[in-house]
């Protein structure tokens, strides 16, 4: 009979439906291991997920630390290690803190009502396409302070950049992504020529001088380009996987009228059901890690989905703890490599929870719901439900 290591398939069905008992049981019996299929070891433990996450010095996410190459559209905040991205990041974050985000949350609410409101009462629908998406892309853009591309389209370009994430698993889409991401890159370099609204690209924009190099106008726009698509397709995962587990847990969405529990709840939900799974890092130099080698040049996968289930962590791994704290999850990441729309995507949840309990129609499922066959983030296809 294979063993547990063997039968671990991230995109096998029944992993996509429930990943947190197979990863439990290799957490107890093999907490870091080789998989042949995604070429890296594999780290099931918090500990060990956050010392790679904090150790820049043995583990890159920049590739070319280690002799390998990063193509020019993907050199940016995510795939530069510090000190080289320290500055590009820096740069973002004070842009992020200066934004309006109590008044951009607000906006989220009434936009979130207004689409439960043409909803309601109008049969099954689903939470991706008629929640998530719009909810998610007008958000980032009010963020940006751009005009919101279309909705569908750009769900499309996304989808593409998302599922060559798993290039590792299934090479045949990494060319599908590379396209998406020169569309939306040519869609950001509109936006910093054409866009003059008030909003966190505007103010990038102006912080870098005409006379900085090339190489640094490059990272700037490459991760405006990460901040948007990051920022969405994070928010919009962590929309679906939010709506199931309220699905699931009645009362959990009544308790989160009170606003203590509003903010710690939806963390919560994240820690619970993340969006994102994991990462890659390379190692630099041989090291150990538990009883395995880490030879210089293997890969290493911090599973973010195993660590927020680690009982070494949080105590009743298994319930949704609303009033959890502290909760040092690591659903949007961790870190300088953590994701630049986290403050963002929480005030999108926020949002939909407080329109969900402003709503007088009560959400149930309306049918089977199709997990996304994606390893690195975990959403959904869609998500049937019923308001009324």
């Amino acid at each position: 009979m294979p063993s547990l290591i063997d039968r671990y398939d991230p995109l096998d069905p029944e992993v996509l439906r429930n990943p947190y008992p197979v990863l439990a049981e290799l957490r107890l019996s093999e907490p870091v291991f080789w998989h042949e299929g995604m070429g890296s070891w594999t780290l099931t433990r918090y500990a060990d997920c956050v010392r790679v996450l904090r150790d820049h010095a043995t583990f890159a996410r920049d590739a070319r630390r280690t002799g390998g190459t990063v193509p020019e559209p993907s050199l940016s905040v995510q795939t530069l290690d510090p000190p080289q991205q320290s500055q590009i990041r820096s740069l973002f974050m004070t842009a992020l803190r200066a934004q309006d985000l109590t008044g951009l949350e607000e906006r989220a609410c009434h936009l979130a009502r207004e689409r439960l409101g043409e909803l309601a009462g109008a049969g099954a629908f689903d939470v991706m396409a008629e929640i998530a998406v719009p909810l998610s892309v007008a958000v980032v853009s009010d963020l940006l302070g751009v005009e919101a591309p279309p909705y569908e389209e750009f769900a499309a370009v996304s989808d593409a950049i998302m599922r060559s994430m798993d290039g590792g698993l299934n090479p045949t889409l990494v060319e599908p992504g590379r396209v998406a991401r020169q569309q939306l890159s040519d869609l950001v370099d509109y936006w910093f020529t054409a866009s003059s609204r008030p909003g966190l690209l505007t103010q990038v924009r102006q912080a870098v001088s005409p006379d900085s190099d090339a190489l640094a106008r490059l990272y700037v726009k490459n991760t405006a380009r990460v901040v948007f698509q990051g920022g969405y397709s994070t928010m919009a995962a962590a929309v679906g996987n939010a709506v199931q587990t309220l699905l699931g847990h009645p009362g959990a969405l009544e308790q989160m009228r009170n606003p203590a529990l509003l903010a710690t709840g939806v963390d919560e939900l994240v820690r619970f059901d993340g969006p994102v799974q994991g990462t890659t890092r390379i190692a630099v130099r041989s090291c150990r890690i538990g009883d395995a080698v880490i030879e210089a040049g293997q890969k290493v996968i911090p599973l973010f989905a195993a660590a927020n289930h680690d009982p070494a962590a949080f105590s009743r791994v298994d319930e949704l703890v609303l009033d959890r704290s502290p909760n040092r999850h690591l659903g949007y990441g961790w870190g300088p490599h953590s994701c630049i729309g986290t403050t963002v995507a929480q005030a999108g949840l926020r949002a939909l929870v407080a329109a969900l309990n402003d709503h007088p129609a009560r959400l149930t499922a309306a049918g089977d719901s199709v997990r996304r066959r994606t390893a690195t983030m975990r959403a959904f296809d869609t998500l049937p439900v019923l308001l009324g």
